[in-house]
């Protein structure tokens, strides 16, 4: 089973990362020995997954970019909203990634060379990365594409999430 396999010492987790994509039938393109990139079909549109492997930290970042274009936002209103958001996450962040002016989910984590749950723990944090940007979406669009204030997208959300 793929959550119960262990990380070897010598090994690559992006080679792990691709049997997980694998495993899911997702299609993916190996970009480099240590990053690795898929679309993840989403409920509102698709979203970029990114994984990169970094050895000297032996740190892994997964970042989760959002198909949101802020070109013409109030970029006051969606750093404030992102400020909001942050508050109540307890795994990750969003960020704005200024090259192609969208939000972008982040999260990286040290691997320890013994951790034998490594692919389970990977498997969550992809996981709650396009979770987080399924359960936001929505109140990014509003604020980015519909100009509402944080404030108000957030207590849509919370209304409707009731």
């Amino acid at each position: 089973m793929l959550a119960e396999q262990a990380i070897r010492l010598d090994q690559n987790p992006i080679d792990t990362v691709e049997m997980i994509f694998k495993s899911k039938s997702y299609a993916f393109e190996r970009r480099s020995e240590n990053d690795i990139v898929v679309e993840v079909e989403g409920k509102w549109d698709n979203m970029l997954l990114f994984v990169a492997w970094e050895e000297n930290m032996r740190c892994l970042h997964i970042s989760c970019l959002m198909n949101l274009k802020a070109e013409n936002a109030d970029c006051h209103q969606l750093f404030e909203l992102m400020a909001m958001v942050n508050e109540n996450l307890w795994l990750g962040h969003f960020s704005y990634w200024s090259a192609h002016k969208m939000p972008i989910f982040k999260h990286a984590a040290i691997i320890d060379k013994e951790d034998e749950g490594f692919a389970q723990k990977l498997e969550q944090m992809i996981e709650i990365a396009v979770y987080e940007c399924e359960r936001l979406y929505p109140i990014f669009d509003a604020v980015l594409t519909q100009h509402i204030t944080p404030q108000q997208a957030l207590f849509s959300e919370r209304l409707f999430m009731q």
